[in-house]
């Protein structure tokens, strides 16, 4: 069910004080950008309240968009096998999405993904922000580069940075890497192969700091 929009005027000194429920209401009424208005609704992040790993792709998907939930469509079964492959334990993760609401242009009666731009990006990115100070992950794992523009506020080449840990905050690393519909478009079975490989060494990356910054605590 959709919700009457209205617009939005955050109080800053409230900003990691705010729980994910009331996030995820407020995010409900969103019309910071025009992708409101023709999005099923506002897909806000999914998993647990203090994961250590926050998981950030770039928008919800014609599925997740009906759905309300974030990848629950082709990609998010890649992630969800990659997630298995290097043993990470869902409540260890919360995911989420640079932006909020689907893009897409209409084709007859499919609806086909569009990349956000950069206005919408940073329309959206108030909510990452919020969603980062009330889960307060040890580390933020950027999938592509819509992603990682919304994580580091600027555009971020993957390539250069990926298997590098970045500093985001005083707690917080970030790593990135690519979105999992990136593995869905390649053509070649050797490359999708090499390249979900390195996904996942990726995401083994990500555990790995996490579980030696624990055992350190």
């Amino acid at each position: 069910m959709r919700h009457a929009a209205r617009d939005l005027d955050p109080d800053p000194d409230l900003f990691g004080t705010e729980s994910l429920a009331d996030l995820r209401e407020e995010a409900a009424h969103c019309r910071a950008c025009h992708l409101y208005k023709d999005a099923t609704q506002t897909v806000f992040g999914e998993g647990a309240a203090h994961a250590p790993i926050m998981l950030v792709g770039e928008q919800p998907g014609d599925k997740e968009d009906l759905a309300g939930k974030p990848f629950v469509g082709p990609a998010g079964q890649v992630l969800a096998r990659g997630l298995d492959e290097a043993k990470i334990p869902r409540n260890k993760v919360y995911i989420t999405n640079a932006v909020k609401h689907f893009k897409f242009v209409l084709r007859g009666k499919v609806r086909l993904h569009q990349k956000p731009n950069t206005s919408e990006i940073r329309a959206c990115r108030q909510w990452y922000e919020r969603e980062l100070l009330a889960v307060k992950p040890a580390l933020v794992v950027a999938m592509g580069a819509t992603a990682a523009q919304c994580v580091f506020g600027k555009i971020t080449p993957i390539g250069k940075n990926r298997g590098h840990f970045l500093d985001l905050t005083e707690d917080t690393k970030a790593l990135v890497t690519v979105h999992p519909s990136y593995l869905l478009r390649l053509p070649d079975a050797d490359a999708k192969a090499r390249e979900y490989a390195h996904f996942v060494s990726d995401l083994k990356l990500a555990f790995e700091y996490i579980h030696h910054k624990e055992k350190a605590t």
